[in-house]
């Protein structure tokens, strides 16, 4: 078989099963594109040697008899989970040389199924970011080009690194991660599908933590297939995560009829945005047409607290940020900065953090140490919360009046140009303006390539889905991906 690195994760499943490829040969087929791809910066942290050899043991696995649906495919994790003896950064300068001791649980499900870790991939440092230009690496590189420009695109962020991999066929699949988009808007900068999960269904245990009441890892996949089939494998329930479900997990791939006829879809009023690209909204509209001739019916819902959901977010996040980023502090592991004489603990922290934060997660910090403040409290992160709350029962209001799944654009552009919002934080936050409300409400939301814009760059349309039933959500996403009918793959230039 030729082009392996260009399979899915079912397709290539299904070849190990009958003998037609091995492990060895996917995984060698992935390096040697990985080697050629340093244009794109999407891995960070190689590991040939690891995936041979695990490559190599899936195989012997398959043959065996004893092999999970994950077993022998080559994927990249993210840089934010925790892999013991390999580099775990966070895109971080202050955790630089920092190896952990420990697996994470989401990629210790992948590995002791039998995925194979092709390395480490590119991500905003913290997955603080939408655009992956906030990196300690540099910036990860869509693999897209508009039209004949040759301009260098975003692949989004943080998850940046992943999607790039994904999209470019580096890898079969790869983790990332969402705290307010960061799954689903690198998914549609790339033309790849990308589900974040319901929160608390993947463990966070050995996740590098950004907000913890937001975060949430999920699968990023050439297909809705591929997605059901790897987030089987990541979900599980985990002692060692306070906030981890104890819920079965069920075999999405086998929902996946593409049936949806009597589902009933809710488009909410309150996303059609003052100056949204007229390519969104023909989108918007097509997926709602896509929807209804696979049988859905289409309902118009108000969900009337979204306006509000931005600022609330960029409260709570550096909050729990400012929060879990005071543990990185020179004294027990990562960077510590070189001390003049005299200098004491205080000199210590302040230079450690000022070297080692990059201007992001600078910002975000006293952002989230200001409404964290004594006066500030209740003005801040209080009303925040409550807002919070409100964003939660508008869902919860509109579920219980039968909606299924509801259907919204993914983000409000394509792709730009690394560089073009870069300078103006406010802009490049505006970025998730259609993504957050599910982190707020912990709902499970996917991204899936439904069209191009005029350039050729890929956009997406995002479902979103009642709390614990991906099962569901990823089988309208299935029927909404059929008629869709997205097969374009960047020309390779890199």
């Amino acid at each position: 078989m030729a082009d392996l690195n260009k399979l899915g994760l079912a397709e290539a499943r299904d070849a190990l099963r009958k003998g037609d490829v091995t492990s060895v040969d996917l995984t060698e087929a992935c390096l040697t594109e990985i080697e050629g791809a340093g244009a794109l910066n999407a891995f960070v942290h190689n590991t040939p040697e690891i995936a041979r050899e695990q490559a190599k043991a899936a195989d012997a696995r398959i043959k065996a008899g004893d092999a999970p649906d994950m077993c022998g495919l080559p994927i990249g994790i993210k840089d934010l989970f925790c892999t013991k003896g390999v580099p775990s950064q966070a895109g971080s300068r202050i955790l630089e040389g920092f190896l952990p001791e420990y697996e994470s649980t989401v990629s210790g499900n992948l590995l002791d199924a039998g995925a194979v870790m092709l390395g480490k991939l590119n991500m905003d440092e913290f997955a603080m970011g939408s655009s992956n230009e906030t990196s300690v690496y540099g910036n990860a590189v869509n693999p897209w080009r508009r039209g004949n420009d040759e301009a260098a695109l975003t692949p989004g962020g943080s998850s940046g690194g992943s999607a790039s991999a994904v999209a470019a066929d580096l890898c079969l699949a790869a983790t990332g991660t969402d705290t307010g988009g960061s799954i689903r808007q690198p998914a549609a900068f790339t033309g790849i599908t990308g589900i974040k999960p319901t929160y608390g269904r993947c463990s966070r245990w050995g996740v590098v933590a950004f907000a913890s009441s937001l975060d949430q890892a999920g699968p990023m996949t050439k297909s809705v297939r591929d997605a059901a089939i790897m987030l089987e494998t990541m979900c599980s329930h985990d002692p060692k995560d306070s906030t981890s479900a104890d819920l079965p997990v069920p075999n999405f791939e086998a929902m996946l009829t593409g049936d949806i006829k009597g589902k009933k879809i809710g488009i909410p009023k309150e996303y059609r945005m003052d100056g949204m690209p007229d390519e969104i909204e023909t989108l918007w509209t097509q997926g709602r047409e896509m929807l209804a001739d696979a049988g859905a019916e289409i309902v118009d819902i108000s969900l009337p607290h979204t306006k509000y959901a931005l600022p609330a977010y960029y409260v709570i996040a550096p909050a729990e940020a400012s929060s879990n980023l005071a543990r990185y502090d020179g004294v027990r592991y990562g960077h510590r900065a070189k001390l003049d004489q005299g200098d004491g603990i205080t000199e210590m922290y302040e230079k450690t953090r000022a070297e080692g934060f990059g201007d992001e997660v600078k910002r975000r910090v006293m952002i989230g140490t200001y409404v964290l403040s004594a006066g500030f409290y209740d003005a801040y992160y209080n009303r925040a919360r409550k807002v919070r709350t409100l964003i939660k029962k508008d869902f919860e209001d509109v579920f219980a009046q039968g909606i299924d799944a509801i259907l919204t654009p993914a983000t409000p552009s394509a792709a730009f140009g690394l560089g073009e919002a870069s300078d103006d934080p406010v802009q490049m936050y505006l970025n998730d303006v259609f993504t957050v409300t599910v982190n707020m409400a912990g709902l499970p939301g996917i991204a899936v390539p439904a069209g191009t814009d005029a350039q050729g760059l890929p956009l997406g349309l995002q479902l979103i889905g009642r709390p614990w039933e991906e099962g569901d959500l990823l089988n309208t996403a299935y029927a909404l991906e059929a008629r869709a009918g997205f097969v374009a793959k960047p020309r390779k230039w890199w």
